[in-house]
């Protein structure tokens, strides 16, 4: 039987702004770029040769994707333009506006890599792996450790049916995940204090709680190249670090990785990374937010208003304190 009650984080479906207000793309690969472009991935099949000369993406005829109602929001969505030119990725700089700069790394061909304790390694080209997977959008917050915030609708698909393909041993009890590690396109990368590339985990917990969403597009169309393409996570409950991109690797493992901000600054971004308002950032507080868009200031909620759906995961490990929420 089908309950209707209300979720805190839910919107009415009217209350989602109009599709044609954010669809205003620009051409993300000039003449010059799109023969760079192809003679680099001069290797590839050709049917991913001609897409990079022409700048569409082989993945395109899935999207737009159904929306799945299950995961609603109490906002309206953030404008598609400011959302896909304000971005964190390291790789590119420190600046939010790396977009045009992030369109140099070549994302056909791309493979990923299933690794660690599984019955068997593979890997399998990404193009194939959206393939296999039942895709839908979800509507998601998406709140950053700098305390600003957004609102997107995510297309991709569960991260428990890749852990399913994966088919990990019971000794996995993480998944350590990880970027490209291109240098020579992404200038980011070549600062050796940094330690490339860049890695994130979870628990298996985690990992398979619906809430965990890997994308491989936004606003009903591929994910641009700035956002993570061609698949990154969505962890809507963690701040956002949490949502490595341009995934090429997953080893399933029995250690806790560690991960990318949590070498950097150990005392400052932790392995969790779990939204929390009462627990405030070394540096500034967690308590509000800023949408990004609207520049609204909003309370901060647990877990980023998903608590109904993920705080069992957390249940007993008091122990670990307020580093939970880190």
């Amino acid at each position: 039987m089908l309950i209707k009650s209300r979720r805190p984080w839910e919107l009415p479906e009217a209350a989602a702004t109009p599709e044609a207000l954010f669809f205003n793309r620009r051409k993300i690969l000039t003449t010059a770029g799109a023969i760079a472009l192809s003679g680099a991935l001069a290797s590839c099949d050709a049917k991913s040769s001609a897409a990079v000369k022409t700048g569409t993406d082989p993945s395109a005829k899935f999207y737009p994707a159904k929306r799945d109602p299950l995961y609603k929001l109490d906002r309206a969505l953030s404008p598609e333009r400011v959302v896909e030119t304000y971005n964190n990725y390291y790789e590119f700089g420190t600046e939010k506006e790396i977009y045009e700069d992030a369109q140099a790394l070549p994302i056909r061909p791309w493979s990923v890599s299933i690794e660690g304790e599984v019955e068997k390694p593979f890997t399998v080209a990404v193009d194939d792996l959206i393939a296999k997977m039942p895709l839908e959008e979800r509507l998601y917050r998406h709140r950053c450790v700098e305390a600003w915030a957004m609102a997107v609708p995510w297309t991709g698909f569960a991260m428990k049916s890749l852990v399913d393909l994966a088919k990990p041993l019971s000794k996995a009890t993480f998944v350590e995940m990880q970027t490209f590690m291109k240098p020579d396109v992404a200038s980011g990368q070549r600062q050796p204090w940094y330690p490339w590339p860049y890695t994130e985990g979870l628990t298996m917990a985690e990992a398979t709680n619906p809430l965990a969403f890997l994308v491989t597009g936004v606003y009903g169309k591929p994910l641009p190249k700035q956002m993570g393409a061609p698949l990154r996570l969505a962890v809507p409950w963690k701040y956002g670090f949490k949502s490595i991109k341009a995934i090429v690797r997953f080893r399933f493992q029995s250690a806790q990785p560690k991960t990318y901000w949590q070498t950097v600054g150990p005392t400052e971004y932790g392995f969790w990374a779990n939204v929390n308002p009462k627990v405030p950032h070394p540096r500034w507080s967690q308590a509000s937010e800023r949408l990004i868009g609207t520049e609204q200031r909003v309370p901060t909620q647990l877990f980023n208003g998903y608590a109904e759906q993920v705080a069992a995961i957390y249940k007993g490990m008091g122990g670990l304190g307020d580093r939970l929420y880190r």
